[in-house]
């Protein structure tokens, strides 16, 4: 499970750099529903990873909400990161996208907090 979730929290990185690039381009260039499935993808494998760290097997159908609230209940410093940014975070990810470039900025800054608090807590 632990190199599941190494290989996890590496594919979580690499989705924040994309992202980040991608917002990097002109404001008429960025594609936003790109940088709106890497956030997603991106806390969602942070959120698995610290999971699999922990030896918890998350459910392949969890929402975001599903695996933060398992991840606060094994650590409740979870609850200081915020994930109201993320609209989708109680449905299934593939299901609804932001298209707002506001929007996915408060997404992939959600998912780069995400990434501070799990190496602020050693679990990275």
């Amino acid at each position: 499970m632990k190199e599941r979730a190494q290989a996890l929290f590496k594919e979580a990185i690499k989705k924040i750099d994309e992202a980040n690039e991608e917002l990097c381009r002109p404001e008429e260039d960025v594609v936003t529903v790109l940088v709106c499935k890497k956030a997603q993808r991106a806390t969602e494998n942070f959120l698995r990873g610290f999971l699999l760290q922990n030896s918890v097997e998350p459910n392949i159908n969890s929402t975001l909400d599903e695996l933060y609230h398992q991840c606060i209940d094994i650590n409740p410093n979870f609850s200081l990161v915020d994930l109201s940014n993320f609209e989708c975070r109680l449905l299934q990810l593939d299901s609804q996208q932001c298209n707002s470039l506001s929007k996915v900025n408060g997404c992939i800054k959600t998912a780069s907090k995400l990434d501070a608090f799990l190496r602020d807590e050693n679990v990275i």
